[in-house]
This record gives C-alpha cells, structure tokens and sequence, in this order.
C-alpha cells in the first residue's frame, strides 16, 4: 500500500517538507508599491507572460533536480546526498519566488486558464511560512529537525542492543507474542515525544503564513486544493465515511473476536476498542499481516502465483514485460526503450540503493522509469501493475503546460494504480496464461478478506490522520490536548486504543512520518475509495457483467479509451470533471467499493451474528 510514485512537476514540492512560502497579501503589495510609486498596477497580460515565463524556468530546473534524485536514490554515498539536496534547495527557493510573484496577479481579472495556472503554483506547497524573515527561517530549521528526528529513531533496550523502526516493524508483522509486540510498539512510539514543543512552534508559525495568505489556518489551506470550499470538502470526507462505515464495523467485530481467541478476553475484551499493538502494523493501519488469524476457513484458493510465476519461468524482467502487456492490451503504446535501458529492476549487488518501489518521470516527456527491487512473488506482480499505472498516467498528461502535469488532485495518482492492481484476478492470470483454471467462486472469500484487511481496514486511518491535524490548525485542539485528542480519534474512528496508557506527555502523531514530515494524509482516503469507482465503471465500459471482485479489464481497447481520456486531463480541469468523464458522474460514490466486498460483508455478518459488535 501507499507505493510512492517519483511525481513530475510541482508535485514534488506538495511532499517536501522543506516547501516553504512566504508571500504578502496582494492588497498589502498593492498599497505598498503604490504608496512607493515603484510599479504600476498589474495586468491579465503580464500575468499570462508571468505563467509562460514560470513555465520554462520550473520545466528545466525539476529536469535537474529529478536526475539528481534519481541518482541519490540509487547510488547512495554522501556526495550524490549532497548534491540532491542542493538541487531541491535551488527548486524549492525558486518556487518560493515564483509564489511571491504569483501572487501579485491575486486581484487582476484574468482568463480561467491562467488564474488555475496561477492557483496551481501558489497551493504547490505544503507550509507557508510568515512573511517576517526571521521566522521562515526558524520555520525551515523546525521543519528539518522533525524530520531528522523521525529518520534517527530507534529503540534501545536494557542491554545496549538498538532497533530501526524496519526491524521493529517485521516484529510486529510476524511475532503473536502480546508482551513482544507490545515492547516494539512503545518503543517506537516513545521515539516521538522529544517532537511535541518543535511540533507545537511549527503550527504556530505554518498558520501566521497561512492567514497571511488569506486562509483561515493551515488546514484551510490543504483542503483548499480540492476544487472546492474548505468546509465543503471536509463535509464531504463525512458523508463518504458513513457510507462505508457499516462494512468496516462488520470487519472490526470479526478481527476483534479471532484476536480475542488468540490472546483471551482479558487482553482483547469484546466490547472494547482493539488494543492498537495486535494488528500486525506499527500504527494498526492495515491488517494484512495477520490474516492467519483471521482467515474463512477452507478459504485457500488453490494456487500460488508466486509459484506459478517460478513454474513458467518468470524472472523480473519478465514480471515488468507482463505487466506492459496489460496496458499495451488496453492500448497504450508500449514503453519506451529508454524504460528498459534506465529502470531499476533488480538490487545491485555492488552498492546501495532505495529498494521501496517507486514510479518516477524525468522529463514530463518520454523519459519514465521504475525503480525496484523486484522479488519474484505474486504480491510484487501486482506491485508492478500499480508502479506501471503511475508511469502511464505521466506519460498521459505530459502534453499539459508545466502546472497541468500533475493528477486530477492528489488521491488519483494513487488510485490510478491501484485500478490497475484491481485488474489482476484469477480470471486474468488465467487469460496471460499462468492459471490453468479458475477457482470457482466459493474462494472468495479468502482472496476478498486478504484485500479487504489491507484496504477496508485502512479507511478510518488514513482519514483521521489529517482530522487530527485540521483541528490541531484550527486550534480546536490545543497543544496540552494533543495526545489525548489523537487516541480519542483513534477510538472514535478505527475503534482501536492504546494498549498501555499514554499521556500529554507522550506525542504519538509524531510516530507516523506524514506527521513531522508534513505530508497531507487524506490523498489516500481519496485513493481507497476511489480506486474502486474506477475499477467499477472501467469494468461497466469493458462489458464484463460478472461480481465486480472478479473483472479484469485486461483487453478492453474500450475501457483503455475511457481510462486514457481521463489521465490526458491532468491537472487541467476540476477533478469532478475528471472523475465525471470516466464514471458519468462528478462525484465520488463509496457505493462501489461496497459492491466489491459484498459477498464478504455478506460472510462477516453471519459470522457476527451472537457478536457483541462496536466499541
């Protein structure tokens, strides 16, 4: 989940937590240059030259800064750090500039091209910084060291030995001792509490710059990229959880009961929210790894793709050349032979290089790689899938001006691929010719429980991580709440709790990167939900009637049409009207997701009957 794509563009700026900008407000320009006799007022022409002019300067230096990353990531010593850091502080000075001078054009009637243009490159960063010198600078020295502390985290035990959160990590994944996975969870969460004053002094000053702007606070900000008003959007994140609500209890209430015979009442009461350490994730956001626990019974499909890819021998560049196939079916032209000469497929043996698989376009041309340490298993087939999704999404809008060539809005680059992802069913891998048959539909079950612990079990989280910081923003909750108001949203949402008490104290947000690192977290609710109303209206154009849980678009040129209009569009228009070419409707619908896991609430709810459900 959450397999990061490398983005073009201005995209590469909404992630860095070193985005700072610090602009006046027009009418504070305005009566200081006039009050200075030292311009004239400016106009619709000079703002179209403005955007023209900005164009060009970003286009050649993300060119630069994403060859630099590429390199770091890649080959990793101090020197190629060095100089991706010295690019990204050039990309991201020159951004600030643009954004001041972006917003001098904040009064001046211009056509409705420009004005997105310019709104795109103002909202391109994630923190704007007060306008007063001296605190951007502490701004920018608070956002580094939050970063710097959450990448140095360990966990030192009594007797001298330390732990990384990835070592930490794998406990938690595979250990079923309670008291083992209880030591790794406060060890990593007892790593973020030095955070809390920095994290404190950083809302203050990321608000100062946000009302300097005109936003209400920080949180305004963010939600002010979604095409819509502030409030609106929030308004419509709530309607879009209650939809879904229901299946998500349905799973929680059968997880809670398995959980409860594997470690006793006494640690797992069943009228209580589950205690956070038990669900085989650092942050209990997805639940994948203890499917054993919780799987149907005679719930095994009867295949092994990792298996059927070594019998019909598969090696990694096989793997990707399958994957291509998927999207060449569609009718996608193939990739570029530059994709195959550049990419990253297997770990080299001489150096060391970023293994989490990534999607990255250098040139907004032609130039699109993945990097990769492939292993040769089914989960990595799929990861394939997903990674090629964002390449062909890059290379779809690459025609759009400079500020276009970006996704609808955050959530549809990962959405993007995981559709893809969706595709690679049974009824697929027997079409490519790896499964001989496939199961009848009595396995199900198995394969939609697997999914849903990954996917449904994800919503609540990835929806209450930014519900915690827009209050937090809005002063709603205040600082000496802070802990207390997250694991009040952690009961309240995913209906899990700490499993030792915490207090003020303690600074649990900051145990998760997209915290301190400042990366807005709702992109991923957006992309859970709509994965599934793309996979469901693709499957519709594709002419496949059959459950939705087993479509596979694999050779529809139709469904490849729909699906390429859509990814040509960028960030050129509203992303309602994005999402309304593909799916006839403007809106996001949750109802697709609940038709995909139906015949698993369907087996949840008779497994719950007697059950004591909620917390």
């Amino acid at each position: 989940m959450n397999h990061p794509f490398k983005p073009t563009l201005l995209a590469v700026l909404i992630a860095s937590s070193i985005g700072l900008v610090a602009c006046q407000p027009a009418s504070d320009k305005t009566a200081d240059t006039q009050a200075a006799g030292a311009q004239p007022a400016a106009t619709a022409a000079e703002a179209k030259t403005f955007i023209d002019n900005a164009s060009k300067e970003m286009a050649a230096l993300l060119i630069e800064a994403n060859r630099a990353d590429w390199i770091a990531s890649n080959f990793i010593t101090e020197d190629t750090e060095a100089l991706s850091a010295a690019v990204n502080e050039k990309m991201t000075s020159t951004v600030v500039r643009l954004a001041n001078e972006a917003a001098r054009f904040n009064t001046i009637t211009v056509d409705a091209d420009t004005r997105r243009q310019l709104d795109k490159l103002k909202l391109a960063l994630t923190l704007a910084a007060p306008k007063d010198q001296a605190k951007t600078a502490e701004l920018a020295e608070i956002v580094a060291k939050l970063n710097a502390m959450y990448g140095k985290g360990k966990y030192c035990k009594a007797d001298g030995s330390c732990m990384a959160l990835g070592d930490m990590s794998s406990v938690m994944a595979s250990s079923r001792s309670y008291d083992e996975q209880l030591e790794m969870w406060k060890g990593w969460h007892d790593t973020a509490a030095p955070m809390r004053p920095l994290y404190m002094r950083q809302v203050e000053l990321a608000n100062e710059g946000a009302r300097e702007l005109g936003y209400a606070d920080t949180g305004a900000l963010w939600r002010s990229k979604y095409d819509m008003e502030a409030d609106a959007f929030a308004v419509e994140l709530d309607k879009q959880w209650t939809e879904v609500k229901p299946l998500y209890e349905a799973l929680h209430c059968h997880v809670r009961a398995k959980l409860s015979e594997k470690y006793g009442a006494d640690k797992v009461p069943l009228d209580k929210p589950i205690p956070a350490h038990l669900l085989g994730n650092m942050w209990a956001q997805s639940w994948e790894n203890i499917y054993d626990l919780v799987a149907p019974e005679n719930s095994d499909p009867g295949y092994d793709v990792t298996k059927l890819l070594a019998d019909k021998g598969y090696d990694e560049l096989k793997m990707v050349k399958g994957a291509e196939g998927f999207f060449t079916s569609l009718g996608f032209a193939p990739l570029p032979e530059t994709f195959w000469t550049r990419s990253l497929f297997v770990k080299p043996r001489d150096r060391d290089v970023v293994c989490h698989a990534s999607a990255w376009d250098l040139d907004a041309k032609d130039d699109v790689r993945i990097k990769m340490c492939i292993q040769r298993t089914g989960e990595e087939f799929s990861v394939i899938h997903h990674e090629l999704g964002h390449n062909f999404y890059q290379r779809a809008y690459k025609d759009q001006p400079v500020f276009y060539q970006d996704s609808a809005n955050d959530g549809f680059h990962e959405a993007i691929g995981d559709t893809i992802a969706l595709s690679v069913t049974p009824k697929y891998l027997k079409q490519i010719g790896l499964l001989e048959q496939v199961p009848d539909e009595s396995k199900d079950i198995g394969l939609l429980m697997k999914k849903a612990l990954e996917k449904v079990a994800f919503l609540p989280f990835s929806l209450l991580v930014d519900q915690w910081r827009w209050q937090v923003f809005s002063g709603q909750v205040q600082p000496e709440q802070y802990n207390q108001a997250w694991w009040q949203l952690r009961e309240k949402y995913q209906g899990v709790s700490a499993p030792v008490a915490r207090s003020e104290a303690d600074f649990d947000p900051g145990a998760k990167y997209h915290v301190p690192g400042n990366t807005p977290y709702t992109r991923y609710f957006l992309a859970a939900l709509l994965q599934f109303q793309f996979h469901k209206s693709l499957c519709e154009i594709a002419k496949d009637d059959g459950p939705i849980h087993r479509c596979s678009i694999y050779n529809s040129k139709e469904a490849g049409t729909a699906l390429n209009k859509m990814l040509e569009m960028g960030a050129s228009k509203p992303w309602q009207e994005a999402i309304g070419g593909l799916t006839g409707t403007p809106a996001m619908d949750s109802k697709a997701m609940l038709d995909y896991f139906a015949p698993l609430k369907a087996y949840l709810d008779e497994q719950n009957k007697g059950r004591n459900c909620g917390w």
